[in-house]
């Protein structure tokens, strides 16, 4: 029988940037998938701003951006009733560029290290792949599936399927990331909660080459992301991250009909190919329990969300990151017990808030929907005054879409075994961002000097960061985290404008940059914080 120490199933962004992650900490893996490779269909479309933070710490992020959407195209967002009228609304929002040169001379805490980026699924996942097969330690295995598995106290032993054989794996631990209908939370007899199947829709992808070129059509919008056309039909086309595909999404009776649909809200002849059409239907679902024993899930494996706000992808590669270096931690064998216990409890959470904010986003879309009828066509007083009526709420209910920069960087986790919390803390709040160095959030962003922020730098390891000019604070806490193992640096910062900006003159930074406790002096017992960061408080 064969054997390693992680079989991640499902070769999606998530199960990859797992792969990537621990093959980085130099974790040995096997990646499956049952499909034969990555596939050329529409799905996500957008990496946020905590996103490509992870990315960039990964250290792939202008790989990234090298392989999306071009940096200096607009991500406007429109109103229409086709390409070819005057938008009804126009929301408009930074490019890459534009964002970055925000960020560039931001001097606080309040903007991230990295903006969003626009890049398909069907262009990152080959990317991630291509990195993943840089790593000696994770093999990768298409057309391969996940059976079954048995787990014990020492490990899990998995059946797979590959060309019509059936072969037996024995590995450490074994991640579910293979999508919302999960055969690994299946077999784990794991339920989704929550409200599913909320409505169905159909999606299409369509090449055309030069839809984008030629915008603005007459009086249309000019370029953006996305284009809402106000319909009976929920019309919504997407750009893609070549300008050169285009997804649309329509309540329409069969797949033909999304053709004759695209023609429509396009609303002038133009050569066009279409390359997929499918149905899809919206789900507000949250697993029961992110794993049992030796097996986790993450992805749409444990959480579904509507892609309104663009939560879904993103959540999963947080869970991806969290999940990382709690594996590599255990394996490695400084982890206790507590580290590998509080994946659920910190990711779970996150996974029910962004639920949360999915509803809230979609719901503001449907609102503003909910208002359209033919006569806003008609060019009377009276039917004016309600079109003008129908923008204004299209434009307040609308935002809550595509402003989700608090759901991405502000999330705190709460309860959990390996941080040490401090009573109350700040509002979890979906659209905006207030910078706090609270325990639980992800570190700040700030810059050190121009294009070095201080996210940049930190090894695979706890991180004392002081802010203190004396060199011997902290160094109790350096000494106790070294004593039980778990790999520490130690990381001066004279710097006293940061220091006001944070707040505390010490930090204790986890390996995923969480921060895990604060304090404008050494803690009062660094053994015991260092127990518990690492799992292996006794209450636990």
């Amino acid at each position: 029988m064969r054997k390693t120490q992680v079989l991640i199933v499902g070769a999606g962004p998530v199960g990859l940037t797992l792969a990537i992650d621990l093959g980085q900490q130099g974790i040995h893996c096997l990646l499956i998938d049952k499909k034969p490779g990555p596939e050329f269909l529409p799905k996500m479309e957008r990496c946020n701003a905590r996103t490509m933070e992870i990315f960039r710490r990964m250290g792939i992020v202008e790989r990234v951006r090298a392989a999306g959407l071009r940096s200096d195209v607009s991500m406007d967002v429109f109103v229409i009733r086709s390409m070819r009228e005057a938008p009804w609304l126009r929301l408009e929002y930074p490019s890459v560029d534009e964002a970055r040169a925000d960020i560039a001379v931001c001097e606080d805490t309040s903007q991230p290290a990295e903006p969003y980026q626009l890049i398909s699924q069907y262009t990152l996942e080959p990317l991630l792949l291509e990195i993943t097969q840089s790593l000696p330690t994770v093999e990768i295995a298409y057309g391969c599936e996940f059976d079954s598995f048995a787990q014990d106290a020492k490990g899990v032993t998995a059946k797979l399927r590959r060309a019509g054989q059936v072969e037996d794996i024995r590995v450490d631990y074994l991640a579910g990331c293979d999508g919302g209908a999960s055969p690994v939370r299946h077999a784990l007899g794991i339920k989704l909660t929550g409200e599913g199947n909320i409505a169905r829709m159909r999606q299409a992808l369509f090449r055309c080459d030069d839809l984008f070129d030629r915008l603005p059509i007459g009086d249309g919008p000019g370029q953006g992301r996305h284009y809402h056309v106000a319909d009976d039909a929920s019309s919504f086309l997407i750009m893609q991250d070549s300008t050169r595909h285009w997804t649309l999404h329509a309540v329409v009776e069969n797949d033909a009909a999304m053709a004759a649909q695209f023609e429509k809200v396009v609303g002038q002849p133009i050569d066009y190919e279409m390359l997929y059409v499918g149905e899809w239907k919206q789900n507000l679902l949250l697993a029961d329990k992110y794993g049992t024993g030796r097996v986790f899930l993450a992805g749409d494996s444990a959480h579904l969300v509507i892609p309104t706000g663009g939560l879904g992808m993103n959540t999963g590669i947080g869970d991806a990151i969290d999940l990382s270096w709690k594996l590599a931690a255990t394996l490695h064998g400084w982890g206790g017990p507590a580290l590998l216990a509080s994946y659920e409890v910190e990711r779970r959470q996150v996974g029910d808030r962004n639920i949360g904010a999915s509803r809230y986003a979609s719901s503001g879309r449907r609102k503003w929907r909910s208002m359209w009828t033919p006569e806003l066509d008609h060019a009377s007083a009276h039917h004016c005054a309600a079109r003008a009526k129908f923008v204004r709420v299209a434009e307040e209910e609308q935002r809550k879409t595509n402003e989700m920069i608090g759901a991405e960087l502000g999330y705190r986790y709460v309860g959990s075994p390996v941080i040490a919390e401090e009573p109350g803390g700040p509002e979890h709040l979906f659209r905006t961002y207030d910078p706090t160095a609270w325990p639980g959030v992800r570190f700040p962003h700030a810059w050190l000097a121009p294009n070095i922020s201080v996210l940049d730098g930190f090894e695979r390891a706890y991180s004392v960061v002081s802010f203190n000019a004396d060199p011997s604070v902290g160094q109790e806490l350096v000494t106790a985290l070294r004593a039980v193992g778990a790999p520490v640096q130690y990381r001066l910062i004279d710097d006293v404008r940061l220091r006001r900006l944070y707040g505390r003159d010490l930090f204790l930074l986890r390996p995923d940059l969480h921060i895990a406790w604060r304090g404008s002096s050494g803690p009062d017992d660094p053994v015991e914080l260092a127990a518990r960061v690492t799992g292996r408080f006794p209450q636990w």
